[in-house]
């Protein structure tokens, strides 16, 4: 497959002048797969703190110029931005290598505890640890909203984008493609236009300290031969990944056919691969309206149970939905073991959502290095993550009902609909619990790992001291 992806010079042109060994590569991307906790904002602080700041194998500018342009694809920004630089220094193989290893610690971790998970989830000791982790899971997304808020609300404009995105995808139910393609129009015209309010950056903080110039890294500040842009390699490229994407989609709907659940996986997380935006948190407010109510395959705090699975192993956020994808088979199986159902449901979901990274990259990076400073594109940035606050403020809303209310109603209003609280099924541990976390997070800064696992610890304790009810 390899040989076939390439198109480009020959491979000992690769890493010549960098002078960067493809297997110390290979060992650095396996460190950082291995610290790949927290969510996309620490991933990419890893990454940076290793590429960047200890290698110091790729500049400070092009390393956010690289985020920028994997903020802006479908899918998840911190594994693609693996597999752009992995790109930049060894071709084909070093994207590979950097985005798949990115991956695999949590496939593995994530299919394991689904396993356990399916058998003993709903045992009462299983079930008070994942209640512990709900009231965390909660704290953490809402500590999202505030750190990306904090960065990228910085005028009322980039205020009004969030509020607006979140109206509508909480009220009226618009379509979140529909919200962060819009935003990304408003903010590439303004930053076309020259408007100061929409051209104020974005992507994840750096570190403190003078950053590292692209002419003083490894990599410097050229382009390299095997990262210019060529028709030839689009087209390869294109054909190969979309080929290893498609196919078994195509496959299933007409082996399987339409509504069989492995088919309705594929064509589902294939569609999630093409249309969500704007990072890991943003997507799990799509996945989990789908999931949930359009297609049935887990309850509301299931959905949470596998955020905090997520939470808590290496590898991307949105790794929750190769659980999603196994719960979905697990309980439709059709002939198979439903384990074996699961087992493939849940790989199937991490091929069609994964190999698509793979092809934007290979197809637009060369295309983007060629676009460094361009500010228009910048702008479309800042207001995409503008309306990611808002869309992010709709998901903990979500997580707030399902976790701290036993019942919710919808009411109709102004054209739209809501979702509120029935106040008399206020759940009280679960209150207690969340405000302990957020207490934790948001006043004290304590690490997501401990609070996690101390909110795991709580929820047994309580268990085991009062039950759940």
């Amino acid at each position: 497959m390899m040989d076939s992806l390439r198109g480009e010079p020959p491979s000992p042109a690769l890493g010549q002048g960098h002078g960067i060994s493809f297997a110390e590569a290979t060992r650095v991307w396996t460190r950082i797969a291995a610290l790949s906790f927290g969510g996309p904002a620490g991933q990419i602080a890893v990454m940076h703190r290793i590429l960047v700041e200890e290698k110091r194998w790729i500049g400070e500018n092009r390393f956010l110029h690289a985020l920028n342009y994997c903020m802006l694809l479908p899918g998840p920004e911190a594994q693609q931005l693996a597999t752009y630089v992995g790109w930049l220094l060894h071709g084909t193989k070093g994207g590979l290598v950097a985005g798949t290893l990115f991956v695999l610690p949590g496939l593995v971790s994530i299919m394991a505890l689904s396993w356990v998970y399916a058998a003993f989830g709903n045992v009462g000791i299983v079930g008070a640890l994942f209640f512990g982790l709900k009231a965390a899971v909660l704290t953490i997304v809402i500590e999202a909203v505030v750190r990306i808020g904090r960065r990228a609300l910085k005028n009322r404009w980039m205020l009004g984008i969030a509020m607006a995105a979140f109206v509508a995808i909480f009220h009226f139910d618009v379509p979140f493609p529909l919200i962060i393609l819009s935003a990304g129009a408003i903010g590439y015209a303004g930053g076309r236009a020259g408007h100061h309010s929409f051209l104020v950056g974005g992507g994840h903080g750096t570190s403190k300290g003078a950053p590292l110039a692209d002419a003083d890294s490894a990599l410097g500040e050229t382009i390299p031969l095997h990262a210019r842009p060529s028709l030839a390699w689009a087209i390869r490229v294109s054909g190969v990944l979309l080929a290893l994407w498609l196919a078994p989609v195509a496959l299933l709907f007409f082996t399987l056919g339409a509504g069989n659940v492995f088919t309705d996986i594929a064509l589902f997380f294939s569609q999630m691969a093409v249309v969500t935006f704007g990072g890991a948190y943003a997507v799990l407010a799509y996945v989990a309206q789908q999931a949930v109510d359009g297609y049935g395959w887990l309850a509301p705090g299931e959905m949470l149970d596998g955020l905090g699975l997520a939470e808590t192993t290496p590898g991307p956020l949105i790794m929750v939905t190769q659980f999603v994808g196994f719960l979905g088979a697990f309980r439709d199986p059709g002939a198979l073991n439903p384990f074996v159902a699961g087992t493939l449901g849940g790989l199937l979901t991490t091929w069609v959502t994964f190999v698509p990274c793979f092809l934007w990259i290979f197809l637009g990076a060369p295309f983007i290095e060629k676009l460094r400073s361009n500010r228009a594109l910048s702008a479309a940035l800042a207001a995409v993550t503008a309306a990611v606050v808002g869309v992010i403020l709709n998901l903990a809303v979500w997580f707030g009902l399902h976790v701290l209310f036993g019942k919710v109603r919808e009411i109709s209003l102004l054209g739209g609909t809501i979702d509120l609280p029935v106040w008399s099924s206020v759940n009280g541990p679960a209150l207690v619990l969340s405000l302990a976390t957020a207490i934790a997070v948001l006043g004290f800064r304590i690490g997501m790992i401990k609070v996690l696992a101390a909110s795991s610890v709580a929820g047994v304790a309580w268990y085991l001291l009062f039950g759940l009810g």
